[in-house]
């Protein structure tokens, strides 16, 4: 995750309706009922909760596994808030038996982790870590024991320091390494899993790791953030035809961040601002899998992508996944800025303009944005199911008598569901939602203080206290 400091590399967020705390705490289920239930979105809707591997698992040194680039990242100096890092997480890799006791506890049907690129391949290729093996098999029938789908991501921003030595993302070579590595994920866990993501949120690690520079590996660089692009989009299909090799009993997904963009003025330059930054946050990644190639009409300096195709490439980009993973937490309004040298936008910060409340990253909370993505998405005719594979809101969490009253986030949970299931009724193929995240965790540049939890975790001790979130998820979830 972390698209505050992607929305933040051309400007800020969002001008519009917003809810006051008092319109936000009437809409939680504790002063007005819900006018819908779990019922209302279908028997086979899945419902679960997300991770991923660098924010929660700890045990960076444990057991031959390997350095990645945010190992490398954190521990350089200015990079995190509070000089903050991932070394030890929530200790996942130790106590993973418990948490996922905790989700099932709460009624969540299925558990989206990743893995960790560097516990299964130290080096990113070459010698297999049978101990980091060995922690998957055991976290996935875990999992099953438990009656929980396991969702496994590839990939969520955690390269491995040696290939990144190497060029990382630019280097072309890195569509071999990533298949090597997604035939070893198949053949060692696609017997139990079913439900494989290749990428998350390509376009957020692609331009904050090479272009911005706030995120992993910290580059920026223009001309190699158009070289990660393509190789991203390669490596987004290749992988999945990887996986679609072992058998056509996977569903097989990737995920894209989205926010649906709008003007801040109902004028002509503001709206060609939010067509490219459409192009940019919603559409480059999702159209050349779909077999409509990049959206260079829109932003031609991406026509600097051709550089460095290779004959083939563009067919070899196309991928007929069986679902799209949606990501939504806000919205970006944007206006026309000559001062922005690669897109001429900016985006407006919502704290600039009073809006209230903001989620603890300074995102507004803006509900029918997730209704508006959903019908965009569902537009293309190559989008078959849609899975929300992250959504939720970071507040300030304080632990009362052993309890957390996140009234807040339950009451965001209940409204952007309620776009999700209009736009379901509506006809979009959205078949499930995974609420981020099952537990606080290490937040990337911004460290520990931002908590997405349903789970809070006290870092200091490793204790775990069902957040009053959790508890309405489990109320809302019980058969």
């Amino acid at each position: 995750m972390n698209r505050r400091d992607a929305l933040q590399t051309t400007g800020a967020f969002a001008l519009g309706t917003f809810f006051s705390p008092d319109a936000l705490l009437n809409f939680s289920s504790k002063t007005k009922p819900l006018n819908y239930t779990k019922a209302d979105f279908g028997e086979n809707f899945i419902w679960g909760a997300a991770t991923s591997a660098y924010q929660i698992e700890g045990a960076h040194q444990a057991d031959g596994k390997g350095v990645s680039i945010w190992d490398t990242f954190t521990h350089t100096e200015g990079r995190i808030k509070n000089k903050e890092h991932g070394d030890t997480a929530c200790d996942f890799y130790h106590r993973f038996e418990d948490d996922l006791a905790l989700a099932k506890q709460i009624n969540m049907q299925a558990f989206r982790f990743s893995t960790a690129w560097t516990r299964l391949l130290p080096q990113g290729k070459g010698q297999v870590n049978t101990k980091g093996i060995d922690f998957y098999n055991r976290l996935i029938d875990t999992c099953l024991e438990k009656g929980l789908q396991p969702w496994l991501t590839l990939y969520h921003w955690d390269l491995p320091q040696a290939l990144e030595d190497l060029g990382g993302w630019t280097n072309r070579d890195i569509i071999g390494w990533f298949n090597d590595y997604t035939q070893l994920c198949a053949d060692k866990f696609g017997d139990r899993v079913k439900h494989f993501m290749v990428l998350n949120e390509p376009t957020i690690f692609s331009l904050l790791g090479y272009l911005d520079g706030r995120h992993a590996p910290g580059h920026r660089d223009f001309t190699k953030f158009i070289k990660v692009v393509h190789h991203v989009a390669m490596v987004q299909a290749e992988a999945a035809r990887t996986l679609r090799s072992v058998g056509k009993n996977l569903q097989i997904g990737t995920t894209f961040s989205c926010n649906i963009v709008q003007p801040y003025q109902d004028n002509e330059l503001d709206k060609k601002a939010c067509e490219r930054l459409d192009v940019l946050f919603n559409r480059l990644y999702i159209e050349p899998a779909l077999g409509l190639g990049y959206p260079t009409a829109t932003v031609p300096l991406f026509k600097m992508i051709e550089t460095v195709m290779q004959q083939g490439d563009e067919q070899k980009l196309k991928f007929d996944f069986d679902f799209i993973g949606i990501q939504n937490y806000t919205r970006i309004v944007a206006r026309h800025d000559d001062n922005s040298p690669l897109l001429q936008a900016k985006f407006v910060e919502a704290k600039e303009r009073g809006v209230s409340p903001l989620t603890a990253m300074n995102w507004e909370i803006y509900p029918e944005g997730m209704y508006l993505i959903l019908k965009q998405f569902a537009q293309y005719e190559g989008v078959k199911k849609i899975i929300i594979t992250e959504n939720g809101a970071a507040f300030e969490d304080i632990v009362e008598k052993n309890k957390v009253n996140d009234a807040l986030r339950i009451a965001f949970f209940e409204q952007y569901l309620a776009q999700v299931l209009r736009a379901k009724k509506e006809g979009v193929p959205v078949e499930g939602y995974l609420a981020w995240s099952l537990l606080d965790n290490f937040e990337w540049a911004e460290g520990y203080h931002p908590r997405f939890g349903l789970v809070h975790v006290d870092y200091d001790t490793q204790k775990r206290t069902l957040k009053n979130s959790a508890l309405w998820f489990k109320k809302f979830l019980n058969k």
